[in-house]
């Protein structure tokens, strides 16, 4: 199944692009303009291309934490837009699905990174 990196890649541009106009449209009620949708179409590129691209490089461990960051992250956006909308809970919403996505990025490389050294270290003994 992860051998299929481009139709995996292309799935996670398009499901994470209509969260992203679902949150902010329908969860937090707000009109969304041509530069919102150009910045959710560039979020929604970049986390599909690199999703793609650690299933290319045979990264399965750092995609399957990436994943789960990335649905901590929406997660979090819509509960920080259904609890606050009017104190920061918008911003707070979209910062939150940055970090977790970058967390979940960078934890699972260093997930990969540990995992490799070790087997290394197994096959020198």
């Amino acid at each position: 199944m992860l051998k299929n990196y481009g139709k995996i890649a292309i799935s996670i541009i398009f499901i994470s692009m209509f969260l992203l106009i679902l949150g902010v449209r329908y969860v937090l009620g707000q009109d969304l303009v041509i530069m919102n949708v150009l910045a959710f179409a560039a979020f929604s590129v970049v986390i599909g291309v690199l999703a793609g691209s650690l299933l290319l490089y045979k990264l399965h461990k750092t995609f399957y934490i990436f994943a789960i960051g990335l649905f901590i992250g929406f997660f979090e956006m819509y509960r920080s837009f259904i609890t606050g909308p009017e104190e920061f809970g918008d911003l707070a919403g979209i910062l939150s699905l940055f970090i977790f996505t970058a967390f979940g990025f960078v934890i699972g490389l260093f997930v990969e990174a540990i995992y490799y050294l070790l087997r290394k270290n197994e096959q020198k003994d």
